[in-house]
């Protein structure tokens, strides 16, 4: 007969965590987030690949773009380049993110002599820059010919067909740089010079990126930013089990420093070959997570089929409706206590230590700080990072309020039928996501830093300075429902403020 597990599957909130002693050091800025993102041995070695926070986004075409990347990578975290699209779009995703030295930006905002005040302001209007490089082709590293700023128009004196040749200022009246200028080097120019921008070009006097003044100060506030040995961004990539002899060697060619295997489902044969022929090509030199599984059983057989991670998750994301169309799943904490079990039992049998990420479910910003007590190294969110400036949607008007468009990789929109392949035909046979949208909430750095700054101080609420100590001291009490009734506010009259005044 079937097996049946002996408790009901639980959520983040149907739990509790209960402060422990705090210490005199226990305070946020004492409090370290990093944490493994591969699997290394413990004790005996360091980690081949960390990650200064927690987060990782997850490998869906409404979230994780080179923009966001950049972002987040910026933070300390990394994201998952989408893998629902061509091998070439992947690619040249991934290499825009690391051609995106720290402090040395790639231009967006590009213009052509021949364009007008009225496409300038169209373009600003779009992206929000004031400073634009004019190029020969209009391309980002085209011949650098001059640069529009706010301070070369005046749009009440000027009419709005005005050639930008007209009013740009010439390359020959620029400061520039040559490619291989320190980032140190270039900020001396900037301010030995007293200048807004300075355009980095190569010896053939194309545009390779510019150094901006204003990036300096955020540069020094952003000393958790997560960099490779070049100074470059780091950036993943999601990958399936169907091209994956050809996607693979071109994401890494790109210069992809981790990847993952995107599927619904991870406990197949199908991810099982793709690790093996990786192990078999690249040796442990290829870093790859796999996933999605939901209980011990599963997580052993990734872990021992080759990954460097798994994450864990069937069914709980906001847009996911697998368990509706499927029945299948797992509450997202019990999936996750489990599989945190079998993690460490692995560790004490193999001496291996394999990093488990939690995938969906995270409604609230305190649910992150349970998934990490309970076990997880790191989270991967979706519907979070969909949210902010930085995702690849559209911002809108729904019903008088900003949104952003979210759409699951299971939906109609998405198309993504590799990710809920099960050996059949190349296509979507019903959908597991649907298409939404999600309240604006601004800048990722912001929120990111708020919501952080909510899971160190409960970090020192449980006496806890790092996500291992909290693991190890951390106390949970399951809530009934009348007590989840009972941590809002209740019972009371919310006073409403006149916005008249």
């Amino acid at each position: 007969m079937a097996y049946y597990y002996p408790e009901p599957s639980h959520t983040f909130s149907e739990y509790l965590l209960v402060p422990g002693y705090s210490s005199p050091d226990c305070i946020p800025s004492n409090v370290s987030l990093k944490t493994p993102l591969v699997k290394y041995r413990k004790g005996q070695e360091e980690c081949p690949i960390s990650i200064n926070i927690p987060l990782v986004s997850a490998i869906m075409q409404s979230v994780s773009g080179e923009k966001l990347a950049v972002a987040l990578a910026k933070e300390g975290g990394i994201s998952f380049i989408y893998g629902s699209q061509t091998i070439e779009s992947e690619a040249a995703m991934v290499a825009r993110v690391k051609g995106t030295k720290a402090g040395f930006v790639n231009s967006d905002s590009n213009l052509t002599p021949d364009m007008t005040l009225a496409d300038v302001l169209a373009i600003k209007e779009e992206t929000g820059h004031n400073t634009m490089a004019v190029t020969a082709d209009g391309s980002p590293n085209g011949k650098l010919l001059g640069i529009v700023s706010s301070r070369d128009y005046r749009v009440s004196r000027m009419d709005l067909s005005t050639r930008v040749s007209e009013f740009m200022t010439p390359l020959e009246k620029l400061i520039t740089a040559e490619e291989g200028t320190s980032l140190k080097v270039a900020n001396d120019i900037i301010w030995d010079h007293k200048l807004n921008s300075l355009p980095i070009v190569d010896k053939n006097g194309n545009l390779k990126s510019f150094v901006f003044r204003k990036d300096y100060d955020q540069h020094k506030e952003q000393p958790l930013e997560l960099l490779d040995t070049q100074k470059r961004y780091m950036v993943g990539a999601g990958v399936n089990t169907r091209d994956y002899e050809d996607r693979i060697p071109a994401l890494l060619a790109a210069g992809a420093d981790v990847l993952c295997i995107d599927s619904s489902e991870g406990y197949s044969c199908w991810q099982a070959q793709t690790l093996k022929w990786v192990r078999e090509k690249y040796g442990d030199t290829v870093k790859i997570g796999a996933g999605n599984v939901v209980d011990g059983e599963g997580f052993r057989f990734l872990a021992e089929a080759g990954a460097d991670f798994v994450k864990i998750g069937i069914g709980g994301g906001s847009i996911c409706i697998t368990r509706e169309q499927k029945g299948i799943g797992r509450g997202q904490a019990s999936a996750v206590i489990d599989v945190a079990k079998a993690r460490d039992e692995y560790f004490k049998e193999t001496g291996i230590y394999v990093p488990i990420c939690s995938d969906g479910g995270i409604v609230y910003d305190y649910h992150m700080t349970l998934a990490l007590a309970m076990g997880s190294d790191f989270i991967m969110l979706g519907r979070y990072f969909a949210r902010f400036d930085e995702s690849p949607t559209n911002l809108v008007m729904v019903n008088g309020s900003y949104m952003k468009e979210y759409w699951g990789e299971g939906s109609n929109r998405a198309r993504n039928w590799q990710r809920y392949d099960m050996g059949g035909n190349k296509k979507l046979a019903f959908e597991e996501g649907v298409d939404s949208y999600v309240p604006y909430a601004g800048s990722l750095k912001d929120n990111v830093n708020l919501s952080l700054s909510k899971v160190r101080h409960t970090m020192c609420n449980c006496g806890a300075l790092t996500i291992e100590e909290l693991q190890q001291k951390a106390k949970m009490t399951l809530v009934s429902a009348t007590s989840i009734v009972e941590g809002g506010y209740h019972d009371v009259l919310l006073h409403q403020h006149d916005t008249k005044k």
